[in-house]
């Protein structure tokens, strides 16, 4: 019994911010859809700006649960500037919380609302979120020779034409570095050393496509790339072994003490222009990844493991920052609950929003 509420209070910790994520998903898309419909005949600048603004409430709703609630150190190294940029964002991927830390450092800049996402394909299924990212601007991009480069060209052109403020994350390893499948691992590796690369151990050989075609299509826009390195602390075994990083429910469940970011700022006149060399450049700027996580983890010097080089912030996330959006967005699902027209409204938006929203990305990348 005693085993059994223990459980019980453990999965608690992550139902409850969950449920309020997932909830409130409807009134937000009902919120975005009206004011989609709304802005039809305006030009689509308006319309970015306050999807923006909307984009940035449902977000920082999100941020509370997993800073504030959580109570996980964010540790900031490098030079992250203070005022927002249109920008790249390139960093390594191991888990689903690697979204949430772009989240993380563009609300400290004030530009959450401006982020958006280079995805895998599979992602626009989900339901009424797979949809509304594509709305938002981001883009979904299918892998090796599938790879669509004019389909992507042309959704970013739409957005610098519609002057859309540009946070663009993108994971160029394509997929995550998980230590319990090593022969993704290994392929990577393998292939590095086919092609006359450097090796890497702590993440996969990038791809260099959907990077180059985002920085070519924007060089005019940007004003420089972000090279993010991050490191999820207690991710090592009893043997000094790398584990696999936190999922979602693991970090709300408050498994991750710390999480430290090493943000490197790239000027765009110091990127190679041609995909052959720039695709060089990608793989060195993975290289420095490499040896930021080898001290991280495997440091000889215990004192040195488990932090990154150089100085670095304890950086604290404000409740004025989360809290009114939470109270916002959970106080108008609640009443949309309270009446039986708000439920079947609720309802309904969760079915005919996920059918609408798969058939428009079926159609309409």
């Amino acid at each position: 019994m005693l085993l059994s509420l223990v459980l019980h209070t453990y999965s608690m910790r992550y139902v409850l911010p969950a449920a309020v994520m997932m909830g409130t998903a409807p009134t937000y898309v009902l919120a975005w859809g009206a004011w989609r419909l709304l802005s039809a005949v305006l030009p689509a600048r308006f319309y970015r700006e306050v999807d923006d603004r909307l984009y940035t409430i449902y977000q920082s709703m999100v941020l509370f649960f997993f800073e504030n609630y959580t109570g996980v150190q964010v540790i900031i190294y490098g030079d992250l500037p203070k005022n927002k940029e249109n920008v790249i964002y390139l960093s390594n991927h191991q888990c689903t919380v690697d979204w949430i830390i772009a989240d993380m450092l563009a609300i400290r800049q004030n530009a959450l609302g401006h982020v958006r996402y280079v995805l895998k394909d599979g992602l626009k299924w989900l339901p009424l979120y797979g949809w509304y990212f594509s709305q938002h601007g981001g883009v979904y991009v299918k892998r090796s020779a599938k790879f669509n480069e004019k389909e992507m060209r042309e959704k970013l052109r739409a957005q610098m034409k519609a002057e859309t403020p540009m946070y663009l994350v993108i994971f160029p390893e394509g997929t995550r570095y998980n230590p319990e499948i090593p022969k993704v691992i290994a392929d990577s590796q393998s292939f590095a050393e086919k092609e006359g690369l450097a090796i890497l151990k702590h993440v996969l050989t990038p791809r260099v496509k959907a990077t180059h075609v985002a920085i070519d299509s924007m060089k005019d826009y940007l004003d420089a790339v972000y090279d993010v390195t991050v490191a999820y602390e207690g991710t090592v075994d009893h043997k000094g072994q790398r584990k696999l990083a936190p999922s979602m429910t693991e970090f709300l469940c408050k498994e991750c003490p710390r999480v430290h970011i090493f943000i490197d700022r790239i000027e765009l006149k110091d990127i190679p222009e041609e995909q052959m060399y720039m695709r060089r450049w990608l793989h060195e700027r993975f290289e420095i990844k490499d040896k930021l996580l080898i001290e991280f983890y495997d440091a000889k010097d215990s004192k040195r493991r488990n932090k990154f080089p150089g100085k670095s912030v304890h950086s604290k996330l404000s409740l004025k920052k989360t809290l009114p959006s939470l109270l916002f967005l959970g106080g108008l699902t609640a009443s949309m609950l309270l009446t039986e027209s708000g439920r079947k409204l609720y309802v309904k938006t969760w079915i005919y929003g996920t059918l609408i929203g798969c058939l428009w990305v079926s159609i309409k990348p």
